[in-house]
């Protein structure tokens, strides 16, 4: 489904979060697979509850949303990004524009961080709209989907071979 001139691409939604972090590395580990470069989109937006009252500071929201999409990146990478990673930075709700920026890609990939009524039962509202509303596979990454440690062999598997 991808129509994007720079080549296929996974777009990974950026937080900051502990889950959008392991959603830039899983976004790594499945780019080579799918041929695929890593696009990782912060967003942000003027917040509508201060429009009117105060005249917008748009450097400090912007200014927040870049740090926190250069330091998502470093923790997840180090100074060894995947090869051909963009970033980009980009103003309007983050729902919207994930689901637009999906539209060209081959995969969406966000971070689940919703805390409905049971903690855990239920996604995000930007979860929720990307999986509602993207025309790409979406991917929904959970705190706990963290890398697990190879699991022992039983006793019976270490004498078959």
């Amino acid at each position: 489904m991808d129509t994007d001139p720079e080549g296929p691409r996974i777009v990974v939604g950026v937080d900051g979060s502990e889950p959008s972090i392991l959603a830039l590395r899983l976004a790594a580990r499945l780019a080579p697979a799918l041929e695929a470069r890593v696009h990782a989109i912060a967003c942000w937006d003027f917040p509508p509850l201060f429009a009117g009252y105060l005249p917008p500071d748009f450097y400090t929201f912007e200014g927040k949303a870049t740090k926190i999409l250069h330091d998502a990146i470093e923790t997840a990478f180090g100074t060894e990004q995947p090869p051909g990673m963009t970033i980009a930075l980009m103003r309007g709700p983050a729902p919207a524009t994930l689901v637009k920026e999906g539209a060209t890609a081959q995969m969406l990939i966000v971070g689940r961080r919703g805390h409905g009524g049971f903690r855990g039962m239920h996604l995000g509202s930007v979860s929720t709209a990307c999986v509602a509303h993207a025309k790409c596979p979406v991917l929904v990454v959970h705190e706990d989907m963290k890398p697990k440690p190879p699991r022992p062999k039983r006793q019976a598997e270490m004498f078959v071979h």
